[in-house]
């Protein structure tokens, strides 16, 4: 037979433990509370925050204009003198990239 010990506690908290226990009786309930809050602890987080998003979101637009900026770069550097409407429009997404940030925008 398990050894057995005396818990006191408010009215208010006996209230809300019968409350939400449905079947079980109250030690099974406070049992299953603490064992699903110890193993919450241990679980990791499954989603991330706004602000983790966003700096996420900063930094893949910080890496897309490095990766434009450098095949520009590049291609410049080779003398080829371009003769399309490739450049023009990567040189125009560029732009705005770097106008979307400088501004202080939230991304």
């Amino acid at each position: 037979m398990a050894d057995k010990r005396m818990l006191i506690v408010d009215a208010e908290v006996v209230r809300k433990i019968d409350e939400n226990r449905g079947d079980m009786n109250r030690s099974e309930f406070i049992s299953f509370l603490i064992d699903s809050q110890l193993k919450e602890e241990s679980v990791e987080q499954s989603y991330i925050s706004k602000e983790e998003f966003y700096q996420f979101e900063r930094g893949i637009r910080d890496l897309l204009r490095n990766f434009l900026e450098f095949f520009i770069s590049y291609g410049l550097e080779l003398g080829k003198q371009p003769q399309d409407k490739t450049f023009e429009e990567l040189s125009q997404k560029l732009q705005a990239l770097g106008h979307s940030d400088s501004k202080g925008k939230k991304l």
